[in-house]
């Protein structure tokens, strides 16, 4: 199996594991917050999109899905173009509400599909290109694309957890 391959494999899970956390929950369970300060459901979905979308665009010189495919406007978020969520405060979690599971997998999907078609074409050498210099040691592409699957993993698991105290919390 080569790195692209990986890649490919830990994208398709989370793909899965973002579908588990929204398949079927009301508008309510998805913007149940466990306590005052706390990220519901769709704040972590749509957070953990946002980054992937963002990350992804900005190694391989893409437009944003959320701006290029129309899912800024169609999930209404009071909140400033190209907003990731990362330092969110708790007022600004609270302004991420979406009463669709369908919505945010739609906006996730996307995502997955552009994220797929980059990764398709990767090298072995495209791993070593230097992808931002604002930190040292400089990051590659390689360690890019492995915090984009460890924070989307870390968040899934998240909103799988949030959606379980939602759940028992409507019964």
């Amino acid at each position: 199996m080569h790195a692209k391959d990986i890649l490919i494999e830990a994208h398709g899970r989370i793909r899965d594991e973002v579908h588990a956390a929204v398949e079927g929950l009301t508008p309510d369970e998805l913007n149940a917050r466990p306590d005052a300060d706390a990220n519901s459901v769709a704040w972590l979905i749509w957070h953990l999109t946002r980054v992937q979308d963002d990350h992804i665009a900005d190694a391989f010189g893409l437009e944003q899905v959320a701006r290029a495919q129309g899912w800024e406007k169609r999930l209404g978020l009071d909140l400033p173009h190209g907003d990731t969520g990362y330092g969110h405060s708790s007022a600004q979690v609270a302004k991420v509400r979406v009463d669709s599971p369908d919505l945010l997998t739609g906006y996730y999907d996307a995502v997955h599909e552009q994220t797929l078609g980059a990764l398709r074409g990767l090298t072995a050498g495209d791993l070593e290109r230097i992808v931002d210099e604002n930190w040292d040691p400089p990051v590659t592409l390689g360690a890019r694309l492995v915090s984009v699957v460890s924070d989307d993993l870390q968040h899934a698991g998240q909103a799988a957890y949030a959606r379980g105290l939602a759940r028992r919390a409507a019964s």
